[in-house]
């Protein structure tokens, strides 16, 4: 349904499941801590989060709910930046950087994702906290935006996100997590809504 929605405002989803690959949405259990990739530096701590259908699908219902609303909502400020950027079908991921020391500074075009052997750098940013413009927060302020990358990366294999020089390889645990969680909801697919 998220699919169908976004693909109405002439932006389409990055990644275009073929059956085999889609998995219903409301059946997952996992939490976003489950699959978050985390940095944390001396002033903030960031948190890198994949908004692919084939990852989001697989968090718990509400979660899943949240993030497609915030999808909906975004549409139009994410086709502009795509429009922007000449990319027709980004790769959208959400980032949040938290103040963990008095004016952390922190840099939005320093977030980087390693996928296949090719390094991808942001292509455009949609904000979603009025403190993102500032490059600042205080301690337990926290800065979130969209983040759209060009086509190519892959969430079902191993990748490194980086920033400042720091680089975090950890999705590739999480991949077994999420290869079981996707076998766990089709098989609660098909016995249906408890």
């Amino acid at each position: 349904m998220l699919a169908l929605l976004l693909c109405c405002g002439g932006w389409a989803p990055s990644v275009r499941l073929v059956a085999q690959d889609t998995v219903p949405a409301g059946f997952g259990t996992l939490k976003r801590d489950d699959i978050v990739v985390r940095f944390a530096t001396e002033q903030l701590e960031m948190q890198v989060l994949p908004l692919d259908e084939q990852v989001i699908r697989l968090l718990a219902p509400d979660t899943y709910q949240s993030l497609a609303q915030l999808l909906r909502t975004k549409q139009r400020e994410i086709a502009d930046a795509a429009r922007r950027a000449a990319v027709p079908n980004p790769t959208l991921v959400m980032v949040t950087f938290f103040g963990i020391a008095p004016q952390a500074r922190f840099s939005p075009e320093d977030v980087n994702i390693t996928s296949r052997g090719r390094l991808f750098r942001p292509v455009g940013i949609v904000p979603l906290s009025p403190q993102w413009s500032s490059y600042q927060l205080e301690v337990q302020e926290q800065a979130v935006a969209i983040y759209l990358f060009e086509e190519g990366i892959s969430f079902r294999e191993g990748l490194t996100v980086t920033y400042q020089g720091l680089s975090n390889d950890s999705w590739t645990g999480a991949l077994p997590v999420l290869d079981r969680e996707r076998a766990r909801v089709r098989a609660r697919a098909q016995r249906g809504p408890t």
